[in-house]
């Protein structure tokens, strides 16, 4: 025997935002494809929904991350979740002299605060519980600069000091604190990526995705359920001791 055992997540609640597409959706599949009974959240009921009809243990809340109150109020609705996954983004790109204020609040807005949110009040409700995983899924660009998103960058390096921090405070409970860092991944969101170049550059296409592939030095964008595997290791059997960790899914890239 290998000592490798799968990761079973049955009777286990689990929470995905940013949940009804890309890599949110697979997430959330993977995790009710494991086991576990699972939320997924988002601002727009309909691709959640459209998404709770393929897997009986798939079910929709929608939420507003950035705001307080519809937080408290989503964990309200589905109680305490044992696995939270703060995975709801956004990314705008501009260059750094011409970054305006709601741009850079924006991406402050989504990535940071809304993960800070979904991560606390998901603490809150864990407080006392043997076992919970808490995981933000952050970015490359929260490990190192990319140019022309210095706002998207800012703010997920903020997730990731965030998920270190917490991480420390709830080291000697069951609940471990993590971010997953995936390079430029083959989702809708590098898709609108690719778009952007090839409409500011005059690049085609290809070559704009071409781009973005060369990142990796596996000259290659990573696969949503590479994300996913990963999560499901952290979640799985001999994965107490890891805390307070940026676990890089790019190809050698960080």
């Amino acid at each position: 025997m290998s000592g490798i055992a799968m990761t079973d997540l049955t009777g286990k609640t689990a929470l995905v935002t940013g949940g009804g597409a890309g890599l949110g959706a697979n997430l959330a599949r993977g995790l009710a494809e494991a086991g576990a009974t699972v939320w997924v959240a988002g601002r727009r009921a309909e691709p959640l929904e459209a998404l709770a009809k393929t897997h009986e243990r798939l079910h929709a809340v929608e939420v507003d991350v950035t705001d307080e109150t519809a937080v408290k109020a989503m964990f309200d609705f589905t109680g305490a979740c044992d696995i939270v996954i703060a995975n709801a983004g956004a990314s705008v790109s501009a260059p750094f002299t011409k970054t305006d204020i709601d741009t850079w609040r924006q991406m402050v807005d989504v990535n940071l605060t809304g993960a800070f949110l979904t991560l606390r009040e998901g603490a809150i409700r864990l407080k006392g519980a043997e076992w919970g995983r808490l995981i933000a899924v952050a970015s490359t660009a929260g490990l190192k600069g990319y140019g022309y998103v210095s706002a998207y960058a800012a703010a997920k390096h903020g997730v990731v000091g965030m998920v270190k921090s917490a991480a420390l405070e709830m080291a000697k409970t069951g609940i471990t604190v993590n971010a997953l860092c995936p390079g430029f991944l083959d989702t809708e969101m590098t898709d609108r990526s690719v778009a952007n170049i090839a409409e500011k550059t005059g690049m085609t296409p290809e070559d704009a995705r071409a781009s973005l592939e060369k990142m990796s030095p596996q000259r290659r964008l990573i696969r949503p359920e590479e994300v996913t595997a990963a999560a499901l290791w952290l979640c799985g059997p001999g994965s107490e001791g890891i805390t307070g960790q940026t676990v890089a899914i790019a190809g050698g890239e960080v």
